[in-house]
């Protein structure tokens, strides 16, 4: 866990943020290093530095790490978008699943439509037959293109009725 390991005499991205003195029991020190003043500055502007130490003191110390990632996370969606923060994302990713869901049914059902019925179209001297492929009508609407998926179909199925 990165609160146990030693840090270095630089003070770290709070202190520096506040222009204090970091002492060796900084509260900020293992989740904010000094190289991290934007991820602090960010956390500051959103939370305030007095409620995010109030937050670290409640929460047991193999959590906090967690707790700052959430922090961060929060912060930076709410800098994005001051109204909504994360729910907003995740509101838009969810809009966005649930287009992509009926899309892909959408795909599906034309799919199985044409694949599941095969034309077959006699000839004029009823020796040979001549079997077409399942997309050789496929809608355009559907937004695909089967070109040399469907040539090859139809010389297979061909082939097979020739035998």
């Amino acid at each position: 866990m990165r609160g146990h390991e030693p840090r270095s005499t630089s003070s770290c991205a709070a202190c520096k943020l506040l222009k204090r003195r970091c002492s060796p029991n900084c509260i900020f020190a293992p989740y904010f290093r000094s190289d991290e003043a934007k991820k602090f500055a960010k956390v500051h502007k959103v939370f305030g530095a007095s409620n995010v130490s109030k937050i670290l003191v409640e929460v047991p110390e193999e959590q906090r790490e967690d707790t700052v990632n959430s922090l961060a996370y929060e912060a930076e969606a709410r800098l994005r978008d001051p109204v909504h923060g994360c729910i907003g994302a995740i509101a838009l990713l969810q809009r966005k699943m649930i287009q992509l869901q009926h899309d892909l049914a959408l795909a599906r059902a034309c799919l199985a439509r044409y694949v599941a019925t095969p034309s077959v179209i006699f000839s004029s001297d009823d020796h040979h037959r001549v079997i077409t492929g399942p997309f050789d009508d496929f809608p355009v609407d559907c937004g695909v293109s089967f070109g040399s998926f469907n040539q090859n179909i139809s010389y297979e199925l061909n082939q097979e009725a020739n035998m």
